[in-house]
């Protein structure tokens, strides 16, 4: 159960778009995917994990059975359990993907990148955000196999391959706390480009 603020790099890459239609992929228990509906986007949250799914839904229940949430109506949340690295939504349907903490081999992780590549709508933006490769050694938590970590040469690699055009991509120091080292975080932000898509993509 992660904590039920976004992450800081998810929120600074987020929070001022204007709220369309959102998959978020490995939700996990949903954290991410019910702060965007409470922004007011309408989410797909996917994860291959049953239980996550399960928590998250239920966590969304209890928001809307809430009547603290305010006058703002929420978004709707899809849940969806499934492998990030197969076709889960349609090519082009989501105005912004999330892929937040998604640790797999490095074939298997280009592959759900390019998935959610392909997902993105033209003039619609995917945020990236895992441990970085140099967390292990230079950082505070996260898992400690770098065969399973991320780099932004890697992400940035996948998503260009799939049409889209990068904005960010860097080695991100995220504060912990009580920790003597900060967090080292890929973080990768890209948009495909307005207008049609090639037949090639």
């Amino acid at each position: 159960m992660w904590t039920r603020e976004p992450n800081v790099w998810v929120r600074d890459a987020v929070a001022h778009l204007t709220p369309g239609r959102a998959l978020d992929v490995a939700a996990g228990d949903g954290r991410h995917a019910l702060w965007l509906a409470s922004l007011g986007w309408s989410v797909t949250a996917l994860d291959i994990s049953l239980e996550g799914v399960r928590q998250g839904a239920a966590l969304a229940r209890a928001q809307q059975r809430d009547q603290r949430q305010g006058a703002r109506r929420a978004g709707e949340v899809a849940w969806v359990v499934a492998d990030a690295r197969t076709p889960a939504v349609a090519p082009g349907s989501a105005d912004l993907v999330l892929v937040a903490y998604l640790h797999l081999p490095a074939d298997d992780l280009a592959e759900a990148l390019g998935r959610a590549g392909d997902a993105v709508a033209p003039g619609g933006r995917a945020v990236v955000v895992g441990h970085d490769v140099r967390n292990p050694a230079e950082g505070t938590g996260g898992p400690q196999d770098v065969a399973v970590l991320t780099s932004p040469s890697l992400v940035a690699g996948v998503l260009t391959d799939h049409g889209l055009q990068v904005e960010r991509a860097e080695v991100a120091a995220r504060p912990v706390p009580d920790a003597a080292r900060p967090a080292l975080d890929t973080v990768v932000v890209a948009v495909r480009p307005a207008g049609p898509r090639s037949r090639t993509e």
